[in-house]
């Protein structure tokens, strides 16, 4: 099973499990979620995507109460931290805003690793740009968690490239990638610079919200007509076939696939063994833009 390096002692699979709606699923009891776990580990899923807002700050804590020793030995925990929104823990807040104080990523950490019952974080993104980012305590931050061990290695999500060497310029630990929304739906990185500024400096990035938040799967279009009749020529599925698209990237993109059902994550694991040509990746390409190439 192919995987991507993203230190010299890490490397994920190439898609991850997004657990944003794991404290949303009917059923949160700790068999359940190990079996959702085991059900990725049997497709080489081996990256599970948490952040500390997920599930109104609950996603991490109905992780934590699945994990056995003998699990956490098996896969990658990413989580992220800098939102605060006003429920769970921060039910005092005055509204949703962005924090990457130090006060506020060593607690959010702290948290994590409690909720979580690990030791350590293996990859820890700031969640969104701040504003208010001050880079030299974010990134004195960032460097002293790694030195403590209680995070391996850390990066960003939904960072432009200016936010990415600000932050870097701060630091001594390198950022590892850039979690950002990229699909079949949404094909801006491709053309406006985020996605040659990661292959520049060969960081492999994080693609959240891969499936166009459903629309891909849902909405009816020449692209969907497409999708479907590669998905026959395959035997798989729309879903595989968008994955596919990414996977295809020479980039090293990483898709992060959520569902809390069990058949679909079986689904989503037939992507890695689907073939995407050149061909056919700008076929897709072409219908997703809704025109044809210059």
């Amino acid at each position: 099973m192919d995987r991507v390096r993203l230190t010299p002692d890490l490397d994920f699979s190439r898609i991850a499990y997004g657990m944003w709606r794991l404290a949303d699923d009917a059923d949160t009891s700790p068999a359940h979620v190990q079996a959702k776990i085991e059900a990725c580990l049997d497709h080489g899923i081996t990256t599970m995507d948490q952040a500390d807002i997920y599930g109104g700050y609950m996603a991490e804590e109905v992780l934590g109460r699945a994990l056995t020793p003998a699990l956490r030995d098996r896969i990658e925990i990413v989580t992220k931290c800098g939102i605060v929104a006003p429920t769970g823990r921060h039910a005092d807040a005055r509204g949703k805003h962005y924090d990457t104080s130090r006060a506020y990523i060593e607690a959010s950490v702290e948290a994590s690793l409690r909720l979580m019952g690990i030791e350590a974080i293996d990859l820890l993104l700031i969640h969104r740009p701040d504003p208010l980012m001050n880079p030299a305590e974010t990134g004195a931050a960032l460097d002293d968690l790694v030195r403590s061990g209680k995070v391996r290695a850390v990066g960003v999500s939904n960072f432009l490239p200016h936010d990415f060497t600000l932050l870097q310029s701060a630091m001594q630990t390198p950022l590892v990638t850039n979690q950002v929304e990229m699909s079949l739906g949404r094909l801006d990185p491709f053309t406006n610079g985020e996605l040659a500024f990661l292959q520049e400096r060969k960081l492999h990035p994080m693609a959240w919200s891969p499936l166009g938040g459903g629309h891909l799967m849902t909405d009816e279009g020449p692209l969907q007509q497409i999708m479907d009749r590669i998905a026959g020529e395959t035997g798989t599925d729309r879903a595989a076939v968008a994955l596919a698209w990414l996977l295809a990237h020479p980039a090293g993109i990483v898709p992060v696939v959520g569902t809390n059902n069990l058949d679909r994550i079986a689904k989503v694991g037939a992507a890695l063994d689907l073939r995407i040509d050149r061909e056919t990746w700008f076929e897709l390409y072409t219908h997703a833009l809704g025109h044809e190439v210059a």
